[in-house]
């Protein structure tokens, strides 16, 4: 981390109590030894989890090793006076149940939605006076085939196709998000009658297919195939094809050319905020706010919520089920259920003891596929980026490009394709994917006057470097200013309006943030570790091979995002199975 006047990093709220902490003052609420549910971490899908329990009646505490709750869903002032969304930063695929349930509106969350959404300028000479082309899209087609148009009339035609197209296959997926998968380890072991009970689950998944019904060839393409080789079935222009790409790959270790890289595109396509398909847009006060306003929801019903709790261990009666946790201060806290919005890595490998669980279930957990090539770099800037191809106000003032996912090094696939190559060979990229916001530019409660927040997302950096290099100050800092120089080719003057930096390689994303390998998903979005096999096969409706035992994050189905399904549906299968208990 370097900066001007750099001062120590602390949580948004630390000085101003959020609501939720208010109300658990309010309410002297204290650690009491027994609770009907206990949940590990305080990331999103936590918080979902205990929110929903505690309105069905389950009496439910969460504990947080952190100062500050939501996980990588977090502001914090890294900078003073710059409140930082450090981890994620970008908001889309919260399940609309979820908004609803939980009246987050009601507990304080505001939405700033973007329109237009994306900004790829080319790093190009302008010719006879004019700037260098770039490509905005937004929610208006009209104005996004013009926009295309610069580059390809026959892609600006196909466009249209191509959004309907893919809209139909979120439609159909869309329901697979909303309930567990059909739990085949009960299936294997039940009778007849429990068996075709199990099968009604499926149901969301015959749905689908039925959707699609004839086209359903091409949509398998987009969900096994390398994303090159579905856009190269639309379009011809690279700048194009390289912008959609991005969501292909974002967050994933995997070129464009790589197959099932579509699923990926996929999932980040299939949100939506306040009715708009598709829409993605910044919360005000940044993603902690997105996690305060959950956990305000959780404690206005009477959940309790502690921070710098972290548990040691998972504690197992005589009898092989759960009963509760060991915090690290060594205090037991008994419990009929727990569930673990923690990495299946952490929940199987550190907080179980191993003499519980199936020896071929820790070794599938133990390989699981966690690389990671994404760096975040959080920057505090005296003035918006002025870039060539769309030069500032005279002011000053935010233009529409300012408000968009800015992409930089993304002129063409093969360019991913390259960074994607060095990063395999544990070169941090010369030229690596960027993805820039500038969430400041809707919410100015981020920043002083006059200046900004700027988000890096950066893709194809290795989570261990070649010629056993660490990373350590050093090398973060030569790989900001990489990637510095890169905005400074887009964007002349960037260098100098920097105030400070925050440099999150892969390895500081997993100690910070317990995502394993840095991976944004907490495992990887590939195929084979989906739906049935999320975690892995047999263990993917929540429950573990520990009776008592589940799991409620992003390593559960449907995946990662701040989407909060794996904690609502988890929610759920407690609460059915408590029932019946």
């Amino acid at each position: 981390m370097a900066a001007r006047g750099l001062g120590l990093s602390r949580a948004l709220g630390s000085s101003s109590s959020p609501a939720w902490k208010r109300a658990s003052s309010e309410a002297g609420a204290r650690l009491k030894n027994e609770y009907d549910a206990v949940v590990i971490g305080a990331g999103h899908n936590g918080l979902v989890a205990a929110a929903y329990l505690q309105r069905l009646g389950v009496n439910t505490v969460v504990f947080e090793k952190r100062h500050v709750i939501g996980g990588a869903a977090v502001t914090e002032e890294i900078i003073p006076g710059f409140k930082f969304s450090r981890a994620s930063y970008l908001l889309s695929l919260l399940r609309p149940q979820i908004y609803t349930d939980l009246e987050l509106k009601k507990h304080g969350l505001r939405l700033h939605l973007r329109n237009p959404y994306s900004f790829t300028p080319m790093l190009e000479e302008g010719t006879g006076g004019k700037v260098p082309r770039s490509l905005l899209l937004g929610t208006d087609m009209a104005e996004n085939q013009e926009q295309i148009a610069q580059f390809s009339q026959k892609d600006a035609q196909a466009f249209p196709r191509y959004e309907v197209f893919m809209k139909r296959l979120v439609l159909a997926i869309d329901p697979l998000l909303d309930a567990a998968p059909v739990d085949m380890a009960a299936f294997q072991r039940g009778s007849l009658l429990q068996r075709f009970k199990l099968l009604s689950t499926l149901k969301p998944l015959l749905k689908a297919g039925h959707t699609l019904g004839a086209q359903l060839p091409q949509y398998y393409q987009v969900l096994t195939a390398p994303i090159t080789k579905v856009l190269d079935h639309w379009f011809e222009s690279e700048p194009l094809k390289a912008t959609l790409a991005t969501d292909a790959v974002i967050g994933a270790m995997t070129s464009p050319f790589t197959p099932g890289s579509g699923y990926v595109l996929l999932h980040h396509v299939m949100g939506g905020l306040e009715g708009t398909q598709g829409a993605w847009g910044y919360v005000q006060g940044g993603m902690g706010a997105l996690s305060d306003a959950i956990a305000s929801s959780a404690t206005a019903h009477g959940a309790s919520i502690f921070t710098e709790k972290p548990v040691a261990k998972v504690q197992v009666s005589r009898e092989g089920h759960v009963q509760g946790v060991v915090l690290e201060d060594s205090l037991e806290v008994r419990s009929r259920v727990v569930l673990s919005s923690a990495s299946p890595q952490v929940t199987f490998l550190k907080l179980v003891p191993q003499e519980w669980l199936p020896e071929a279930f820790v070794k599938r957990i133990s390989l699981l596929d966690t690389q990671s090539p994404v760096t975040k770099i959080n920057v505090a800037v005296d003035r918006l980026p002025n870039f060539l191809a769309a030069p500032n106000a005279p002011r000053g003032q935010p233009l529409p490009h300012h408000q968009c996912s800015i992409h930089l090094n993304c002129e063409d696939t093969f360019l991913l394709h390259q960074a994607f190559e060095d990063s395999m060979g544990g070169l941090p990229s010369h030229r690596p994917m960027i993805e820039l916001c500038i969430p400041s530019s809707l919410d100015p409660t981020l920043a002083p006057p006059g200046c900004h927040v700027v988000s890096l997302f950066t893709q194809y950096t290795p989570y261990t470097l070649a010629g056993g290099k660490a990373w350590d100050e050093q090398e973060r800092n030569a790989y900001a200013d990489k990637v510095f120089d890169c905005i400074e080719a887009y964007a002349p003057g960037f260098k100098g309006s920097v105030v400070g930096r925050d440099i999150l390689t892969p390895p500081d994303l997993e100690r910070i943030f317990g995502l394993p390998g840095g991976n944004i998903f907490h495992c990887a979005m590939s195929l084979d570790q989906l739906y049935f096999a999320r975690p892995v096969p047999l263990h993917s409706s929540y429950r573990c091979p520990l009776p008592g035992l589940y799991l409620c994050g992003s390593g559960a189905h449907p995946g990662g995002g701040v989407m909060g399904a794996a904690g609502r549906n988890a929610a759920h299968v407690v609460f059915r199975d408590l029932k019946s208990l």
